[in-house]
């Protein structure tokens, strides 16, 4: 064989095994939440549960604000992340015991479940919705 078919298949088998090792911390950590806790449900099952308990409080106006937030976010995760988001304001409104989903739980749903390293995109978000964040600071310090 040729110099340049071997080099070829060395750098393909990095190549592949990099690509699955990628792919399997993904789906252990999907695995990790679907796994259930001390209370017998898991966070996606939580998540899931906030979300369906809380439907009929959601208009159309809150929906629409919810998916121009989640609008940077890149089409491949898109989904995953306005579930989050969903579920979190789902969360605190049924905690409150809100007659329906208004623009502070959006806002606070929306910071608490975005991750802190993502913090930058999120205020400049909503700095271009023209949103003030001085009521929310404190819960800046409060995510993880």
């Amino acid at each position: 064989m040729s110099d340049w078919f071997i080099w070829f298949i060395i750098f393909w088998t990095i190549f592949l095994i990099t690509i699955m090792f990628i792919g399997g911390y993904f789906m252990f950590r999907k695995f990790l939440k679907r796994l259930p806790k001390e209370d017998g449900k898991s966070i996606l099952d939580w998540q899931d549960h906030y979300i369906q308990t809380a439907l009929p409080l959601w208009n159309e106006p809150q929906k629409k604000l919810l998916n121009e937030l989640v609008e940077p976010v890149p089409e491949l995760f898109r989904d995953i992340a306005k579930g989050k988001i969903a579920g979190k304001i789902s969360q605190i409104a049924l905690e409150e015991k809100a007659s329906s989903i208004t623009e502070p739980h959006i806002i606070r749903g929306y910071i608490l479940a975005t991750p802190k390293r993502d913090h930058k995109f999120l205020v400049k978000t909503l700095e271009k919705k023209k949103i003030d964040l001085d009521p929310y600071k404190h819960l800046f310090d409060a995510t993880s």
